[in-house]
């Protein structure tokens, strides 16, 4: 089956020991595509010891597999800070549901604790564009709301709530994990359920993911901004119901227009943004224009520590699922930018 990409290409702003799959999986074996195959068998030579696992889908169908390192198909794997997409997803469905009404609601709407603090009167399109002007840099050490200092909190709550304000809500780009815990505070107090229940209820169990782990902070509160555990067909599966516009088997899990506005290039990513491997930013994705030969091509992104990726190819209809632990070592997201590049130059005029 062919998966239709037209409307998520226009979301996308263009311009700009092994485990067998769930029976209720939609994806499949295909072909196996000697020259992708290639590619990720050449990766078993790689100079460090900590990529994990790479699954490349077109169509839905897996058409190249490899783990290293004593990885395994049923190996879960924390994928850092891709598990803000997912909260991204989360706060879609939940929206569909109509549990949260607006993105364009104040986060204080939904967690009313939140009233009368910096973070209280942002507005949800904000949060989770990275644009809610608090004091938070995850780039910046110093910075009063950075990870490390939010990880080290005895009160995660209490820190959030009493972050100071920056700049303006909406008007500069600031990546942090703040932002992505109150996104999943927001969907918990929405949903009247914690976020990893909500994960398994609407996204995980509807897909056929069965293994997985999603890590608390101090308070008990899941961690909205990662620390997320699936294994990497796992990842995969939740990347090609992206590509499938929301749907997985015949079944709507998250509404195509979601995808579209969290997909779209709304936040210019600049040089001074410390990040390289972006030209924009959405909610909680990232997007890319990549010059493969003559084509322009479009890549959406969850992106994680140590190099951990879905990647969204609707111009070539892939997804390709990376896991790596090289947390905290630029080498990581180096090798996953050069894994993509390889992948979409062996899969060139294919399947057209």
């Amino acid at each position: 089956m062919r998966i239709a990409a037209k409307s998520i290409l226009m979301g996308f702003g263009i311009g700009m020991a092994c485990v067998v799959w769930p029976a209720t999986s939609a994806i499949a074996e295909a072909p196996v595509d000697a020259a992708t195959t290639a590619v990720l068998r050449s990766l078993d030579g790689d100079e460090h010891a900590d990529l994990r696992g790479v699954v490349v889908l077109r169509d839905g169908q897996r058409i190249a597999e490899r783990y290293y390192n004593g990885a395994s198909a049923g190996e879960l794997h924390d994928v850092r800070s891709a598990g803000k997409s997912i909260t991204a997803l989360l706060v879609g469905i939940a929206i569909d549901q109509g549990k949260i009404r607006s993105i364009d609601d104040a986060v204080e709407r939904y967690w009313p604790e939140a009233e009368g603090t910096p973070i209280g009167a942002v507005a949800l399109r904000d949060v989770l564009g990275m644009r809610s002007g608090l004091a938070a840099f995850d780039e910046d050490d110093a910075s009063p709301g950075s990870e490390d200092r939010m990880d080290e909190a005895s009160d995660p709550r209490a820190f959030v709530l009493g972050l100071p304000r920056a700049d303006p809500p909406g008007t500069r780009y600031r990546y942090n994990s703040v932002t992505a815990w109150v996104a999943g505070m927001v969907v918990e107090r929405a949903s009247g359920e914690t976020l990893e229940q909500f994960a398994r209820t609407t996204l995980f169990e509807p897909l056929g993911i069965t293994s997985w782990r999603w890590a608390a902070d101090k308070a008990g509160v899941t961690k909205g901004q990662g620390n997320l555990a699936l294994t990497t067909r796992d990842l995969a599966t939740i990347g090609a119901m992206v590509l499938a516009n929301g749907e997985h088997a015949g079944r709507r899990i998250v509404s195509a227009s979601w995808l579209r506005d969290a997909l779209a290039p709304t936040v210019p990513i600049s040089a001074d943004d410390h990040d390289p491997y972006a030209d924009a930013y959405g909610y909680f994705w990232y997007v890319k224009q990549h010059a493969v030969g003559a084509e322009s091509i479009t890549v959406a992104f969850a992106s994680g520590n140590g190099g951990n990726k879905i990647y969204v190819v609707p111009h070539r209809r892939l997804v390709i699922a990376i896991t790596s632990a090289a947390y905290g070592r630029g080498y990581g997201q180096r090798r996953s930018a050069r894994i993509l590049a390889a992948v979409l130059a062996s899969t060139a005029g294919a399947g057209k």
